[in-house]
């Protein structure tokens, strides 16, 4: 292999200093635009890549920050692929989806966590305007949490789903480096929040749906225990029904782990205990997974109940009858997130911030009774 060439044969070539080059690249916005496209031409000539190795040392910094998620899909349920037979297989298969045919859904394979797709999306495009790389790493069967820390050594700064990281551990790395706490509400600590007003949205929510169900009380299908957004949510909807004089020890609440197949267990759990007037869903993908049931079952939905879901993901606008959801501004979280982990990065000793996003209520077919 060549040599790979350096800052200085980049200079040499575009008869200027190193320090100029170094701002070309940096900030080429401050440079004269003869000089710079002088560089940039030798830059490309070259085939230059800055170190980021040396630029770190000499600044102290990496130029990446980490997204931290929990991993809520069963990787080891993935098939085994070997890349290095792929180009002896037949290329292509034909395959006859009797389940689509028949109107039921298969289970959801790796991508089926939709909201965090949709925040890591915003996470990624935020940190790329500001000049970092985004390092993403995902926490399956990591009981000591190895690969979180691991990320800290590695990052300017973190942004860490609320309760994927327990609370001795974050306060080590908060010792380190800049920590920023997505979703979930702060609780006595001292790290930067991003979150959205769940609470309040979801008690306006159920407030709609018990003018639609003539004040009787909805099932509540709520997410993972562990969950600050479920836990939020839940209290959004305690809080109307409060408000409507109803008991929580009259309302069937049925949990799942915010998977679609979770939502389908829940509604056969439902169907075979009655099916109430309503069900109100912690999120969107246990919903649309109740839907599936319901509609194998020849439950009609809003006839014989109302169903509505939480996130805003885009399933929910395809579904069948579509699906009454509050949408999370979710790549503006991921964005939001970057953008207060910057401020941090640049103003270290501020007190902490907490950013709360509002959320839209969109009401369709799912929960609208018709007269």
């Amino acid at each position: 292999m060549a040599k790979a060439p350096t800052v200085y044969d980049v200079a040499d070539r575009a008869g200027v200093s190193i320090a100029t080059v170094s701002r070309v690249l940096r900030m080429p916005d401050a440079v004269r635009p003869v000089t710079r496209d002088r560089v940039l031409d030798a830059v490309t000539a070259l085939g230059y890549v800055p170190s980021g190795s040396a630029r770190g040392l000499a600044e102290r910094r990496t130029g990446v920050i980490g997204l931290y998620f929990p991993g809520f899909d069963a990787a080891e349920e993935a098939p085994t692929l070997d890349v290095l037979s792929v180009g002896a297989a037949h290329p292509f298969t034909i395959i006859h989806d009797e389940a689509a045919a028949e109107g039921t859904t298969p289970e959801e394979g790796p991508g089926s966590m939709l909201f965090l797709d949709e925040v890591l999306r915003g996470a990624e495009l935020e940190a790329w305007k500001q000049g970092f790389v985004l390092m993403v790493g995902v926490g399956r069967n990591d009981p000591d949490r190895s690969t979180v820390r691991d990320m800290a050594g590695r990052v300017d700064g973190l942004v860490v789903l609320a309760s994927s990281v327990p609370d001795d551990v974050l306060e080590r790395l908060a010792v380190r480096i800049p920590v920023v706490v997505l979703s979930g509400p702060p609780r006595g600590d001292s790290y930067d929040h991003v979150t959205v007003s769940n609470t309040e949205a979801m008690t306006e929510l159920a407030r709609l749906v018990l003018e639609q169900s003539g004040g009787r009380a909805p099932a509540f299908l709520a997410g993972p225990a562990d969950s600050p957004d479920g836990a939020q949510r839940w209290q959004g909807f305690s809080d109307a029904m409060a408000e409507a004089g109803i008991a929580l020890d009259d309302v069937v609440v049925v949990r799942g782990d915010f998977t679609r197949a979770s939502g389908r267990r829940a509604a056969e759990e439902l169907m075979a205990n009655g099916l109430p007037l309503a069900l109100m869903s912690a999120n969107d993908q246990m919903a649309l997974g109740a839907l599936d049931a319901f509609r194998a079952a020849g439950v009609r939905v809003p006839e014989d109940l109302l169903v509505t879901g939480f996130d805003g993901i885009d399933a929910a606008a395809l579904s069948h009858p579509r699906l009454t959801t509050v949408r999370q501004p979710m790549i503006e979280l991921g964005r939001a997130a970057v953008q207060v982990l910057m401020n941090r990065l640049e103003h270290p000793d501020t007190d902490p911030i907490f950013v709360r996003l509002p959320l839209e209520i969109t009401l369709r077919e799912s929960s609208l009774r018709r007269p």
